[in-house]
């Protein structure tokens, strides 16, 4: 196995846990040999044309799709948990202008735990509504931070609309487009969950010590970072900004893959077929694209897929490389007015829903996750005074 190698006790390590089953969920299932993506028995191909985000979300978190009267109550819920309490708006305003938005929203959110009530042990309440109120609330800082920073003043959540779409409203003041809301909507759909992920796993680490949801949630927040994560979308989009027009992709790939690199938003660890998520991706982008009369950003992204599995496969002909979630995130997002370094923490708005469901799934049945490590340190040895080192 790819990642895995002996070591001098003669245990298989398996670094980055790559093939190792660690627990179980209910939440979702992916199955990457044949490209399939779905949250608790559902299908990705069946949700995102159909269902909305406040479906997907009540799906991971009560087991269910809701019925109508369901989700009337659960959008209230989430409508009327958005506003922020408002010393956090307070802070937000002193928050320097170049702060990295994931820097913004990873502190935001664990601020978010000073307002919520605690037992005699500093535990807060980690249920189903405490889910909910961070699901509801991480748009809004993301919003708030968004404005401030364009020297904005920040527009107050709405409880009427749904959350792709008073997000959109939040940062632009104006109620979207149908087309512009779908797209952001399919895009959290799409991202919600991805069973044991990089940063659900951290989130379900943290929870397995007994700590509370808003800690797991600040773990997951802090793993989602890197460019090997939810990063990847801010790193394809710059990928697309770099390339500039769709004539340059086949340039472009070429010297990227002489140099020894990555295509970023190319490849994916556990897919060995297209991401199932970046053909739904690629359809909205396609789409919005021609909404807004202007398909430069989606006829990059197609030209840059298309121009790295030729150039592949002249090396390689054998092998073919596809486009995953981040790929497509990046005209999309593009599209729809958002800068690129906030792409993560729009990753991060969508996922909050399937972070919840991990946590809530992992303190219903715990267990204090504690892997083994193999040592390759010096052998045992006594100690050095120090007048003799």
């Amino acid at each position: 196995m790819e990642g895995s190698t002996l070591s001098t006790t003669g245990l298989v390590v398996d670094r980055g846990l790559e093939g190792v089953v660690v627990g179980t969920t209910q939440l979702s299932n992916v199955e990457g040999k044949i490209g399939r993506l779905t949250y608790r028995g559902y299908d990705i191909d069946d949700l995102a044309p159909n269902a909305t985000f406040e479906e997907v979300a009540h799906l991971l978190l009560f087991g269910h799709l809701p019925t109508q009267a369901e989700l009337d109550a659960f959008s209230r819920e989430l409508g009327t948990r958005r506003m922020l309490p408002e010393p956090l708006i307070s802070a937000i305003r002193r928050v320097p202008k170049t702060a990295w938005p994931m820097d913004v929203l990873r502190t935001v959110v664990s601020g978010l735990a000073l307002f919520s009530p605690t037992n005699t042990r500093g535990e807060h309440v980690s249920d189903v509504h405490t889910a909910i109120e961070l699901i509801a609330k991480m748009p809004t800082i993301l919003a708030f931070w968004d404005r401030l920073r364009r020297d904005l003043e920040p527009i107050e959540p709405r409880t009427d609309l749904s959350q792709a779409a008073n997000f959109l409203y939040m940062r632009t003041g104006s109620v979207p487009s149908d087309v512009e809301a779908r797209a952001l909507d399919t895009y959290l759909v799409l991202l919600a969950d991805h069973s044991y992920n990089a940063s659900t796993f951290s989130a379900r680490v943290t929870a397995s010590t007994r700590a509370d949801i808003y800690a797991a949630t600040v773990s997951a927040l802090a793993t989602l970072e890197g460019d090997l994560h939810g990063g990847a979308a801010s790193a394809a989009y710059n990928t697309l900004v770099e390339v500039g027009q769709p004539e340059r992709a086949e340039t472009y790939v070429r010297q990227v893959l002489a140099r020894g690199e990555k295509i970023m938003g190319m490849g994916h660890r556990e897919y060995k077929v297209r991401d199932p998520r970046a053909r739904h991706l690629e359809k909205m982008a396609e789409k919005l694209s021609e909404y807004k009369g202007d398909r430069h950003w989606y006829a990059i992204a197609r030209s840059l897929e298309d121009a790295s599995n030729k150039v592949l496969q002249e090396a390689k002909p054998d092998k073919k490389i596809y486009a995953n979630v981040d790929f497509y995130t990046a005209p999309v997002l593009a599209d729809l007015g958002m800068p690129g370094d906030e792409f993560t923490c729009m990753f991060a708005c969508g996922r909050m829903a399937g972070w919840a469901g991990h946590i809530l799934e992992q303190l219903a049945d715990n267990r204090l996750i504690r892997p083994q490590a193999t040592y390759s340190g010096p052998p045992p040895g006594p100690y050095v005074p120090i007048a003799e080192r």
